[in-house]
């Protein structure tokens, strides 16, 4: 995994790691990654094995909202959610933990390394793989 994540990410590109990153310390991987590494914990992410590698990790939070230069909001967590923030003016969300059984629609889908040949993805196909995707009905919002 190491290897297909330095082929296809370079050392200033950020990546976001949507949780159980590893099931032994961090440090000694994070090392050997290519990138910024963000990460949004999981349910494996054991503190003791995060805070060993805190200083590696450019961020770490449960659960994280971005914009991204062309104005897509993203709503990254480890679970996938129903509804997220700004999810009804189209918001997108990824998510990992359900390894690729987790149906997605057009604005949420599963990004675990298992769904994706172990090796990192750009939002480019991740955009290109939700348009591919059922449209998104969205549950009755109120103001």
């Amino acid at each position: 995994m190491i290897e297909r994540h330095n082929k296809v990410v370079r050392p200033g590109d950020i990546v976001q790691d949507l949780g159980d990153f590893a099931f032994a310390d961090h440090a000694p991987y994070l090392r050997r990654l290519n990138g910024q590494m963000h990460l949004t914990l999981g349910n494996h992410d054991h503190s003791r094995r995060v805070q060993a590698a805190r200083h590696l990790w450019a961020s770490i939070e449960s659960l994280r909202n971005i914009t991204l230069p062309d104005g897509t909001h993203l709503t990254l967590c480890h679970y996938g959610l129903r509804v997220w923030s700004k999810s009804h003016h189209g918001a997108l969300h990824l998510y990992g933990h359900s390894h690729g059984r987790l149906p997605g629609d057009s604005q949420c889908c599963d990004v675990g390394v298992d769904c994706w040949d172990f090796t990192p993805v750009p939002i480019e196909e991740i955009k290109a793989r939700l348009a591919m995707l059922p449209r998104r009905r969205e549950p009755e919002h109120q103001s």
